[in-house]
């Protein structure tokens, strides 16, 4: 079967986010000053054969761990479509 994923990675708590920081210190100037917390980070889209979800999903993984991501900086999430 093929699956359609979704990889959202974002630098870990306590990891330092200068996009995320600007963006903060930049929305009030604008207008929003109702924004909190601003974390910046990447969306990785992909199709891959599986035999199933689980599968899809653990290959993904895999990817993040070893690839896509820095497992010592970032964390990420998957959902398979």
């Amino acid at each position: 079967m093929q699956f359609r994923v979704l990889v959202e990675a974002s630098p870990k708590e306590g990891i330092a986010d200068p996009q995320g920081t600007t963006i903060k210190e930049h929305l009030p100037v604008l207008g929003w000053s109702n924004v909190g917390d601003v974390r910046v980070g990447k969306a990785i889209r992909l199709t891959l054969e599986a035999v199933d979800a689980d599968e899809a999903r653990r290959q993904v993984d895999d990817m993040c761990r070893r690839f896509l991501a820095n497992p010592v900086l970032e964390d990420w999430k998957v959902t398979v479509e």
